[in-house]
């Protein structure tokens, strides 16, 4: 085989300027070649310029395709879906990828699509989606070696916009393409995940009227905050936080993993998704008259220098709430009783990065 070293590294170069795979060339202990190719169009090159060595103990082996799996919520942000299957084969380097779509119909759905794709071998799945989605289909690969792509399409996308997914279609699935992955951690209540932000109080009950409303979307949004703000009054709360206890009067608590809500507004700026803890944000009554600054402290990821914010770090939370009211995980606003406790869950999902 020696005497055909160039012919070999000629044809490699060739291969590796001209086609979108790549080569991997290796010897085993009896000296036979055996060429891995990552395309049918590959297989098929190398079979036609060496027929030779096919018959000389060269042995050509194609590697099969990483099977992804793209949930889609139709309904997410207000946004139409209709092309994204066409946009995907567009983009998605078909070479070395398999994908398959699904299209969510019911509450839960996104959790049922990727519990069966963990169980099926998927290499990946993808919420094309918002934070809600995310949490549907996050919760199912908790504690698993299948990472969690995202394509943000949703009213806020915090965690995406944390995580610099970009917010271009095109531009997200060619980050997919890298198939690079990194683990952040998680906050746990029950048996129920949240990898953005959860919350009481104000949040959550605009979480749960937003949830019922048919216009969605960003203005969406903005119109049940003011509608809920109208009426909304603060409630009293006992936490314990590592140990310690404390007793506040709230307008809502916010627990960030990561720090903001989405639209770039920051509930906790300084919260990490990699540091082992979730920041208690307790935001206290303010008077009216302060809203505007309150909403630039948001914005300004400032929020933590007003004197009606005090935002507390922890790996163990106990919340109590004098009466039952909503709690929203990732926006998705549930009935968990008035005792909630929540830990963090380090490092325990992979997200394509």
């Amino acid at each position: 085989m020696k005497k055909h070293f160039l012919e070999w590294f000629l044809a490699l170069f060739y291969c590796g300027c001209n086609l979108p795979f790549t080569l991997i060339l290796m010897q085993n202990a009896n000296q036979s070649t055996f060429c891995v190719a990552q395309s049918y169009d590959t297989l098929d090159y190398l079979k036609s310029i060496w027929p030779k060595f096919l018959s000389s103990g060269v042995r050509i082996f194609k590697m099969s395709k990483k099977r992804i799996l793209f949930v889609i919520n139709p309904i997410s942000g207000g946004k139409k879906k209709t092309a994204f299957n066409k946009q995907v084969l567009e983009v998605l380097d078909l070479n070395r990828f398999d994908p398959t779509f699904k299209i969510t119909d019911h509450a839960n759905h996104g959790y049922e699509l990727a519990t069966a794709a963990v169980e099926e071998g998927y290499d990946a799945v993808v919420a094309v989606g918002g934070d809600g989605t995310i949490n549907e289909i996050g919760s199912a690969l908790v504690n698993t070696d299948t990472p969690l792509g995202i394509i943000p399409e949703g009213s806020g996308n915090g965690l995406a916009l944390y995580l610099g997914v970009p917010m271009n279609e095109s531009a997200a699935l060619r980050r997919i393409n890298r198939m690079e992955s990194t683990a952040i951690d998680c906050g746990k209540i029950g048996d129920r995940y949240f990898f953005n932000v959860a919350g009481l109080g104000f949040d959550a009950s605009v979480s749960d009227k937003f949830a019922s409303e048919t216009f969605r979307g960003p203005v969406g949004y903005l119109r049940t905050v003011i509608n809920v703000m109208s009426n909304y009054k603060p409630r009293k709360y006992s936490l314990e936080i590592d140990g310690e206890t404390y007793e506040r009067e709230a307008f809502m608590i916010s627990v960030a993993n990561s720090p903001q809500y989405g639209n770039n507004a920051y509930i906790a700026p300084n919260a990490s998704v990699n540091d082992g803890v979730l920041d208690v944000c307790i935001v206290r009554k303010f008077p009216l008259y302060t809203l505007p600054l309150m909403v630039f402290h948001l914005f300004n990821r400032t929020v933590n220098q007003s004197e009606y914010v005090e935002i507390i770090s922890g790996k163990k939370i106990l919340i109590r709430q004098d009466e039952e009211a909503p709690v929203h995980l990732d926006g998705e606003p549930m009935d968990l009783g008035k005792e909630i406790s929540i830990e963090v869950q380090k490092n325990a999902l992979r997200i394509i990065s």
